[in-house]
């Protein structure tokens, strides 16, 4: 059995092709868009570093699991890693539930096969599609006929889909590129484990299939984006695009409401409101990013934006001292009941203390949940539908 793995990497310096994995849902729709990106510098964001450090974490923990480390090196190893500013109960958690996963799959991978290949933190080369492009894969499985290719995603904030995701695929075809002459490789599997929102999800194909996306789909978009030509296409896929504040294409794709024809008919139709609609939420979502963006160049490059100024907004009261405070008050003849707020810790706050399973386990049946607002949303939503009220049906 192959066991290998990279114990020294250090995630946050981990080398990025220009047209990465991680971007290749944009650089797959509008192909101009890395180029015209580069004339800003990289930067760095939090949830980036505390996803930096969730991999290293698991990368601790999953060498250990690989017998790469004695107990006393996981645990001193460990113990420095607790000083970490990213570190938390919740984090740990969230850590230790993709561990579970992976070591799992392995175990799995072990009983199916007398010698399969396990590997961490993998190098892998994809540039027979995309020009001078490599990847690093969390974990990479082949055992059998199958290869698998496992990933972290640390966010909560928006649900990843293994299913035809492109960075997954991208990481297979580079393992398939590494080990395929080795192996005689059939299936490709590709899971993405996103523990803080619950989320294991998996999408599978057959080796042609996946050459087949490789030759058709990618390898022409990458060529056009390698020299920075093709169309500028505006999409879901600009969220972390680097000129999405001030890119004409989505100015245009966005600001044509404010140019539908409201002369004739003199009320909207229905369509028109339903194009509203379908449209309002990333026309919000542009407007804040140009908002965000004017307000960095004030601030940073002192810009002057005409018949724009920066004020400073409403403070936020705090105590500068808060048993002088309470002392204060006491020696003023103030009772505890005016001074304190007696209230049980939010929801929030008491799942953190005490971790997601012991909470549940006390407590999980003494919460009630309000229904949530209706919201009209387009029909391709995800989301089951739900019925109107019944005033709405007398109507």
């Amino acid at each position: 059995m192959k066991d290998t793995g990279v114990g020294s990497v250090n995630h946050s310096e981990r080398a990025h092709a220009s047209l990465g994995a991680s971007k290749a849902s944009q650089w797959l729709a509008c192909t101009p868009s890395i180029r015209l990106g580069e004339q800003y510098e990289e930067t760095t964001s939090i949830f980036a570093k505390e996803g930096t450090f969730m991999h290293e974490l698991s990368e601790l923990y999953l060498s250990y699991e690989l017998k790469q480390m004695t107990k006393a090196q996981l645990n001193k190893k460990l113990k420095q890693m607790k000083q970490n500013e990213f570190y938390s109960s919740e984090i740990e958690q969230a850590v230790q539930t993709y561990v579970d996963v992976v070591t799992e799959k392995m175990n799995e991978a072990r009983a199916l096969c007398k010698d399969p290949l396990i590997l961490i933190e993998e190098k892998v080369d994809f540039s027979p599609w995309v020009p001078a492009a490599f990847g690093t894969g969390d974990v990479i499985l082949i055992y059998g006929d199958r290869l698998e290719v496992i990933d972290l995603k640390g966010g909560k904030g928006v649900k990843v889909s293994a299913v035809e995701n492109p960075q997954m695929r991208l990481y297979a075809l580079g393992a398939l590129n590494n080990f395929g002459v080795l192996y005689d490789i059939q299936n490709v599997l590709m899971t993405v484990v996103q523990p803080r929102l619950d989320n294991i999800s998996t999408d599978e194909m057959q080796v042609d299939e996946l050459l087949e996306w490789a030759e058709e789909v990618v390898k022409p978009k990458a060529e056009l984006a390698f020299k920075g030509e093709g169309d500028f296409i505006a999409g879901d896929h600009c969220r972390f695009c680097k000129v999405k504040a001030t890119c004409r294409a989505r100015a245009e794709a966005n600001t044509k409401l404010a140019v539908m024809d409201f002369q004739k008919p003199p009320l909207l139709t229905d369509d028109e409101v339903v194009e509203v609609l379908a449209s309002i939420d990333e026309l919000i979502s542009w407007a804040k990013s140009v908002q965000e963006y004017a307000q960095i160049m004030a601030i940073q490059e002192n810009k002057q934006w005409p018949g724009m100024k920066l004020v400073e907004g409403r403070g936020v009261r705090k105590y500068s001292d808060e048993e002088l405070v309470v002392k204060t008050l006491t020696d003023a003849g103030y009772d505890s009941d005016v001074i304190y707020k007696k209230s049980v810790n939010t929801i929030t706050t008491l799942e953190k203390e005490l971790g997601k399973k012991t909470f549940n386990e006390l407590i999980g049946t003494l919460l009630t949940k309000a229904p949530g607002k209706v919201k009209l949303v387009p029909e391709d939503d995800k989301r089951a539908e739900v019925k109107a009220s019944p005033k709405a049906d007398f109507k």
